[in-house]
């Protein structure tokens, strides 16, 4: 669960939204009110707020969302204990308070509007609202046993290494059976492998590099591994074509039926990785350079 707070001043709007019918919003808490609509419980903040008037951002703003699997699963009344917990975390408990959950995306989440005045006209202290209710928000999910931003975050990390290990096994295959000579077979083989290369041209329309998307997930060339940088990547099809110094290098290539001249970066790049394998077989094989 993800917990999001800051402080607002437009309290009768941030309401208004919060009850929005069209969201299929419902009340799930509420203490220290009596109104029915968005505009009796403003008027009710607003009578507290007069005890105080030099505050201007007078009302707390809190989205707390927990993750899609489970909100789906989280009745009204496990919302209003979620919510309730919440608010004794950041000690809100005697302070005006309404909140909405809304359904209206496959995320259900709960905004929810504190009186920031207290009724002894008090002002609550907001000084790192923002990563005090992502500590409270982990505690409730922690006591309800939700999941936690810090497992959500495990989660897709272990995904994202999966997935950028499979592009990575993928494109060494690639290389090492259908060795593929220019950057337009290699794209398409890698496509008939469910890898989509991106080549990233910038402004000047040169060729500086590569994204990979694959499974729903975009990584940059060099974001796979570093074996996978551009210039790396373009060395090895110079290579394929039985390139072997960089002065045979030219300055552009051939890319879906367009020439494109190459970026001062990955020309460099894919100079020097020709040299060090050049070495390399050199040192290798015993030949002297």
């Amino acid at each position: 669960m993800i917990g999001k707070g800051t402080s607002i001043a437009h309290t009768g709007t941030s309401i208004d939204y919060g009850w929005n019918q069209e969201k299929g919003a419902e009340v799930v808490f509420s203490q220290h009110l009596a109104g029915e609509n968005p505009k009796e419980i403003t008027e009710e903040f607003r009578l507290v707020q007069e005890e105080n008037t030099r505050c201007q951002k007078n009302t707390l703003s809190f989205v707390l969302s927990p993750t899609r699997e489970d909100g789906r699963n989280l009745t009204k009344a496990q919302l209003r204990e979620m919510t309730q917990r919440f608010i004794k975390e950041m000690q809100l408990k005697e302070r005006q308070a309404i909140a909405f959950v809304h359904r209206d995306k496959a995320h259900t989440h709960v905004h929810l509007y504190v009186n920031r005045i207290g009724f002894d006209g008090k002002t609550y202290n907001d000084s790192f609202i923002g990563k005090r209710s992502q500590l409270a928000a982990e505690s409730v999910a922690k006591e309800m046993g939700l999941t936690t931003v810090k497992e959500v975050q495990l989660e897709k990390e272990l995904d994202s290494i999966k997935v950028r290990l499979e592009i990575k096994d993928i494109h060494h295959k690639v290389m090492e059976s259908d060795r593929p000579r220019t950057l337009d077979s290699y794209i398409k083989v890698m496509q008939e492998r469910n890898v989509e290369v991106i080549p990233t041209i910038n402004r000047a329309n040169k060729l500086q590099g590569f994204r990979f998307q694959y499974e729903g997930h975009n990584f940059k060339a060099s974001e796979v591994h570093r074996s996978m940088s551009g210039g790396r990547i373009m060395a090895q099809l110079s290579r394929n074509k039985g390139i072997a110094k960089p002065k045979e290098i030219g300055k552009s290539v051939q890319l879906l039926g367009k020439t494109v001249e190459l970026g001062t970066n990955l020309a460099t790049g894919i100079a020097k990785n020709i040299i060090k394998k050049t070495i390399k077989k050199a040192i290798d094989t015993g030949i002297g350079i």
